[in-house]
C-alpha cells in the first residue's frame, strides 16, 4: 500500500477540526485525522507493506523547465537552490514535522527523494512491486498508474478513507473511455488548472476521449494532424497544431517517473513501534494519545 500522504493530511487538516489541539495551543488536526486514516486502511485492507510517500520536492525544476507555469500559483516563496515553498494554510505547516516524527517513531517507512513529487515514488514503486499494489490518493494524476495485469489499482477517497472508490480499469473506461497508461494522454490534453497545466485550448475532458477513441493516442492524434483525410475538425486540426511545442514537452511533465532512485528501506508493516519511548514522548507533547492508541491497536492485530 502506498500512501500519497500530502493528499491524505490535506483532506485530515479540512475534515477534522483545528480545535484539536496539543496542550502547547499547536493544532494537531491534521496529524490526529492522519493516524486514524492509517488505522482505517490498515484495518480494512491489511496490507503486508506500508509506504508514507512524500513530496521532497512538491514542484521539481526539471518539470518546471519544460511548462514554466506548472503549479506556479501555488508558489509562496521561490528559493533559489532548493524547492520553492508552497503555499500552505498556516496552521497545516508545522504539523508536518510531527507527521514525520511520529511515522518514524511508528516504523512506517516514509519515503521522499530530492527532486522527485510523491506521485514519482509511487509510480517507481508500483513499477518494481512483484505483487499487488493499492496506491491511496485524491489526486486524479495518479490515476495512470492503474493496471488490471500487474494488480495496481487507485483507492480514491470519497469521504475520509472508510469510503473508497476502487479505480481499476473498468473504472477508467467507463468514466474516461481509457485506460490507465491512456489517462496521461487525456490528462495532458484537458490540462489540469490545478496543476498549472494548460491543456490544449478548446479541447476538454470529452472531446480528449473522442480523439482517443478514434486515434489511440497522442500520436495518433498527432498524426492525424498532418492527414488532410482524418476527420479532425478545423477548429480541432487548427488547435492541436498550434500547440505542438506544449503537446511535445507535456507527456514528461504529466507522466509520473518511474525511475526514481529509492532508498534502502524496510517496508514491512510494523507490528509494534520502532521507537516505544519517542512515541510516548510525541503522544504527550501533541495530545496524540487516542490516535496513536487506535493506530497501535490495529498494527498489532
Amino acid at each position: 500500500m502506498l500512501l500519497d500522504t500530502a493528499s491524505l493530511y490535506y483532506r485530515a487538516y479540512f475534515g477534522v477540526p483545528d480545535s484539536v489541539k496539543a496542550p502547547d495551543g499547536t493544532p494537531v488536526n491534521a496529524v490526529r485525522g492522519l493516524l486514524d486514516f492509517i488505522a482505517r486502511l490498515v484495518q480494512d485492507h491489511r496490507p503486508d507493506d506500508l509506504v508514507a510517500c512524500m513530496d521532497a520536492d512538491w514542484r521539481p525544476h526539471w518539470r518546471v523547465e519544460l511548462i514554466p507555469s506548472y503549479k506556479a500559483h501555488r508558489v509562496a516563496e521561490e528559493v533559489e537552490q532548493g524547492p520553492d515553498t508552497e503555499e500552505t494554510p498556516d496552521t497545516l505547516s508545522p504539523q508536518v514535522p510531527i507527521i514525520e516524527d511520529v511515522l518514524d517513531a511508528l516504523g512506517i517507512a516514509r519515503v521522499g527523494v530530492p527532486s522527485y513529487e510523491a506521485d514519482d515514488v509511487i509510480g517507481t514503486y508500483a513499477g518494481r512491486a512483484t505483487g499487488p499494489v493499492d496506491i491511496v490518493t485524491g489526486d486524479r494524476d495518479l490515476y495512470q498508474l492503474v493496471d488490471d495485469e500487474r494488480g495496481v489499482r487507485v483507492l480514491y477517497p470519497l469521504k475520509g478513507v472508510g469510503s473508497l472508490q476502487l479505480t481499476d480499469e473498468a473504472w477508467l473506461r467507463e468514466k474516461y473511455g481509457v485506460d490507465g497508461s491512456g489517462y496521461v494522454d487525456l490528462a495532458l490534453l484537458r490540462g489540469d488548472p490545478s496543476d498549472g497545466l494548460p491543456g490544449v485550448p478548446g479541447i476538454g475532458e470529452k472531446t480528449a476521449a473522442k480523439l482517443l477513441d478514434a486515434y489511440g493516442d497522442l500520436a495518433g492524434i498527432m498524426a492525424a494532424v498532418d492527414d488532410p483525410m482524418s476527420k479532425l475538425t478545423p477548429s480541432q486540426r487548427k488547435r492541436l497544431d498550434e500547440s505542438r511545442a506544449y503537446v511535445a514537452v507535456a507527456p514528461t511533465v504529466v507522466r509520473v517517473a518511474g525511475d526514481v532512485p529509492l532508498p534502502e528501506v524496510d517496508l514491512a508493516l510494523p507490528a509494534e513501534p520502532r521507537d516505544p519511548a519517542a512515541l510516548d514522548e510525541l503522544a504527550e507533547r501533541w495530545n496524540l494519545g487516542g490516535a496513536l492508541k487506535r493506530l497501535l491497536t490495529t498494527l498489532e492485530g
